[in-house]
């Protein structure tokens, strides 16, 4: 299937999100509001209802995140780059789960395709490591590696060759942003001070 002009745009779009996002430049939310609102079009249309939902809930982080990683009054914000102790992590993945397998019961369709799965387990995933984006906690990188993985082969799975090409760079993005957040979060520098620093052409 031809990939059509507005998926090229949601795709460049999502791109400038992370890469604005492993700076730790707010920037990054608007691009990925524009970005979700093409992609809540493309998926309601290709009948993934969780994906679908998935952007309405990416759209309303957007304006969230923006204000969150704000500057105060011309300082940095106090928003550091943090990270949660394992047993967090291990609640997490065993929430999303459980509401996976809640979810796939609910809506129906063919139990004995992965699609269903597969849709849900991408949704709610990309929830749980959205919300740690926003808060900036460092492991937010590792989940995206994990549901972006699963969602490349999803869409790929639904003809959306260009939207899978791009959850494969994601992967590769995210490694980087844990690379660079870690060195951050090690140089205990506020994040929107970064964040300029770089916009400036700093180190």
């Amino acid at each position: 299937m031809a990939t059509s002009l507005i998926e090229w745009v949601a795709v460049a779009l999502a791109l400038a999100y992370v890469l604005f996002a492993t700076r730790q430049n707010r920037w990054c939310w608007p691009a990925a509001g524009a970005s979700s609102a093409i992609y809540f079009v493309i998926f309601a249309r290709a009948h993934l209802p969780m994906q679908a939902a998935l952007q309405v809930f990416y759209v309303i982080m957007s304006v969230y995140g923006w204000f969150a990683w704000r500057a105060s009054h011309g300082q940095a914000s106090e928003l550091h780059v943090g990270t949660w102790p394992a047993r967090r992590h291990v609640a997490a993945l065993g929430l999303v789960i459980t509401v996976t397998l809640a979810n796939v019961r609910l809506i129906g369709g063919d139990q004995d395709s992965l699609v269903p799965y597969a849709d849900a387990l991408v949704a709610w995933g990309s929830v749980v490591a959205t919300w740690l984006m926003t808060r900036k906690v460092l492991e937010n990188w590792l989940y995206w590696i994990v549901f972006d993985l699963v969602a490349a082969a999803l869409y790929w799975s639904q003809g959306f060759e260009a939207t899978a090409g791009l959850f494969v760079v994601y992967v590769v993005l995210a490694a980087r942003g844990f690379m660079e957040w870690r060195r951050d979060r090690a140089r205990g520098v506020p994040a929107v001070a970064v964040a300029d620093n770089r916009a400036a052409g700093g180190p």
